[in-house]
């Protein structure tokens, strides 16, 4: 989940890009579908922009005009704010779409203004479905219901912090930010710290040593030089150099820094008897074995038996009994084996409670879904009996 802060100049503009001149249709909530006439696309194709409104309060839709008034019409309570319009997008991953239901995107973003401060005030959320990726527009007023304005300090830190917190609440995809980087629109140095960037994640797992490391990303025209200590032959950091760019380690990714990648160099090489096992404090392992239990609980209420087909993942290493069984992929509360493995650099405290934290994620997902199901299933029956008391 990422939110993008947009600025607006004008409620009309905000409103009206959101909306893609609305026309409301029969069925749930309102839908929109306009003609933008996007450059390159085949004419069959061109501009079919379709908008559902997820909620609103205190303007009147589906008309732009008047809710355009609406707004207007509170800013008169605090004229000295010069721009009231208020506009973020919340994105999500493709990988979510399954899950992304019109009321769970609508809960998110409820949950998100809470989170932000922006209460108390007129909002309009709509979803637009134009893109591969789910995603929606938060409309709101800066000028509260009260005269009092909605702060924008620091929104981007809190929307970054916010972002991450639903993120894990809600058990979506969280990608590292350079996978998502597409990589075809990179202008130089970008470029080129990227290749070192994709080279040494590729080659990284299968090196043991620098000497092993070094000579794969000769082969990519990527040299690698060392800093040292001062006149000692003691080495403190790294740069990777290619098309007359000089990164170091740090700048590539934090995880590729000197120190990051000596220490899983000496990982790598060292000999580890059988006897010797990482040592967990009591609490951490309890912290695990208390979320692993909640988690196949919540596993068997909304899988059963249908979820045996999944993988396992043994907690035994982490000194927890037993293991779970991971929910069929593309479900709610999906982990990805490779998750659970300890990352380059991590040390054994950080990996147990990161994976902690991915099961408590997925946990909580599993548990919204659930509660969706039931409402779902009380529905139907409201529904079936109410049919026959018709009868």
């Amino acid at each position: 989940m990422i939110g993008k802060i947009i600025a607006g100049a004008s409620f009309g503009g905000t409103v009206g890009y959101v909306m893609n001149r609305c026309r409301p249709e029969d069925g749930e909530g309102h839908r929109a579908e306009s003609i933008v006439g996007k450059a390159g696309m085949d004419k069959t194709e061109r501009g079919k922009v379709q908008s559902r409104i997820l909620g609103f309060e205190g303007v009147e839709p589906p008309g732009i005009s008047d809710m355009v008034r609406d707004f207007k019409d509170q800013t008169l309570l605090n004229p000295r704010i010069k721009n009231a319009v208020g506009h973020i997008s919340l994105s999500f991953s493709p990988k979510d779409a399954g899950k992304l239901t019109d009321p769970v995107m609508a809960q998110i973003a409820r949950e998100y203004m809470e989170r932000m401060g922006i209460r108390n005030t007129q909002f309009l959320i709509v979803r637009h479905t134009d893109q591969a990726h789910p995603h929606c527009h938060i409309v709101y007023n800066r000028i509260g219901n009260d005269g009092q304005t909605i702060s924008d300090k620091n929104i981007k830190i809190r929307n970054g912090k916010v972002c991450k917190e639903l993120t894990a609440k809600y058990g979506l995809y969280y990608p590292k930010g350079k996978e998502q980087v597409r990589r075809e629109r990179l202008r130089e140095p970008d470029k080129t710290k990227y290749q070192i960037y994709d080279a040494i994640r590729g080659y990284l797992p299968g090196c043991k040593s620098w000497p092993e490391l070094e000579r794969r990303l000769q082969e990519r025209g990527i040299t690698t030089t060392f800093k040292y200590c001062g006149n000692t032959d003691q080495r403190q950091g790294v740069l990777f150099s290619k098309n007359g760019y000089t990164f170091s380690g740090s700048k590539v990714d934090r995880a590729f820094s000197f120190s990051k990648l000596d220490r899983y160099f000496s990982q790598a090489q060292r000999v580890v008897p059988p006897v010797a096992q990482p040592r967990y404090t009591a609490q951490a392992v309890g912290n695990l074995s208390a979320a692993a239990g909640r988690y196949r609980s919540a596993f068997a209420g909304l899988f059963g038996s249908r979820g045996n087909s999944g993988k396992s993942v043994d907690l035994g290493g982490f000194g927890v009994a037993g293991g779970i069984t991971l929910p069929p992929g593309g479900c709610c509360g999906s982990i990805a084996p490779e998750q659970m493995q300890r990352q380059i650099g991590e040390s054994h405290e950080e990996h147990i409670a990161r994976v902690t934290a991915l099961i408590r994620q997925a946990t909580e997902a599993m548990l919204i879904e659930q509660a969706e199901r039931s409402r779902r299933i009380r529905e139907q029956q409201t529904k079936k009996r109410q049919i026959k008391i018709h009868r």
